[in-house]
């Protein structure tokens, strides 16, 4: 595992991966499981693997916690960047703080809540896992609710932030007057995109944010690094017939749920078993895994193709 500070160049470089973590029948870690995924992935080029919603880390219990790091730790590529998540909740965030002091991770993630939860909360919340964490923290916000731009800039300001995960959905991306705010405080160079290939174009031409997080990039990591390597090369026609390849596997995850459809879908094409879903998630009926297979398998397809 790469342990040196992330940079700015570091998020260019590489597409952020969102990975399901895989388990055993009996909920435990299955190593060798989660080993083929990073491989998969670290095959494709992708060298920052992200642990937070998509692989359940709202739900994990923090006696586990420690196991994971030193487990990700150690199996991760030396040129790999692996960053974790805590929360969401104030006495997880604290607990894992303390977990993370000992180690050498880059960053880590706040998952983010609306409930209960105030924006100033928020902000403290995050000052007080550095201070407890010595981990620079990832802010993701999936809500414009959650923090205020004024809110991230101090944080920013203070050296607490590694990056910035933009993740509010919009029915138009192109009109976003909360990430329009956000850039005029905030160097863009800290801010990724967080929902994927379908707005990372807007994202990173109009808006010009430095990178862009990924689940589909768990089946298909080469064509996702090829299309960040098109956007960065501002061929957007290129980067937009990738973007298309992705699309059947995101209208099921944003049909279905993107958690438990990325976790079947990587089972199902053939890339690791992830096995059940820890609770307070569970898996999809099995009338749905058959139409998750198929798309799962032709994306898988793709990425192998010339």
């Amino acid at each position: 595992m790469k342990t040196t500070p992330i940079t700015s160049a570091d998020l260019a470089r590489s597409v952020i991966a969102v990975p399901p973590l895989c388990r055993d029948e009996k909920l435990e870690l299955a190593d060798a499981e989660n080993v083929r995924l990073i491989r998969h992935l670290e095959g494709g080029g992708v060298r920052i693997l992200l642990y937070g919603g998509n692989a359940n880390l709202y739900n994990i219990a923090v006696s586990e916690y420690p196991a994971l790091l030193d487990f990700l730790a150690t199996n991760a590529g030396e040129d790999t960047l692996i960053i974790p998540s805590v929360g969401p909740f104030y006495g997880n965030i604290v607990d894992q703080a303390a977990i993370l002091r000992e180690r050498e991770f880059p960053a880590a993630m706040l998952l983010p809540t609306t409930f209960p939860a105030t924006p100033s909360g928020v902000a403290t919340a995050v000052r007080h896992f550095v201070e407890k964490s010595n981990t620079r923290a990832v802010v993701y916000i999936k809500d414009e609710s959650y923090i205020t731009p004024d809110e991230v800039k101090a944080l920013v300001d203070d050296q607490l932030v590694a990056w910035i995960k933009y993740a509010v959905v919009r029915e138009d991306p192109l009109q976003d007057s909360y990430l329009d705010e956000l850039i005029d405080k905030v160097d863009s160079n800290k801010i990724v995109s967080g929902i994927g290939e379908q707005p990372a174009i807007v994202h990173l031409d109009h808006f010009k944010v430095i990178g862009f997080t990924s689940g589909c990039v768990c089946v298909a990591p080469r064509r996702s690094m090829m299309m960040l390597e098109a956007l960065k090369a501002n061929d957007l026609d290129l980067a937009e017939s990738l973007r298309k390849g992705f699309e059947s596997l995101e209208d099921l995850r944003n049909g279905h749920g993107p958690i438990p459809v990325l976790h079947h879908a990587v089972e199902l094409a053939g890339i690791a078993r992830t096995g059940p879903h820890l609770p307070l998630l569970s898996g999809l009926d099995e009338g749905l895994l058959a139409t998750i297979s198929e798309s799962a398998k032709t994306l898988l397809d793709w990425n192998t193709m010339a």
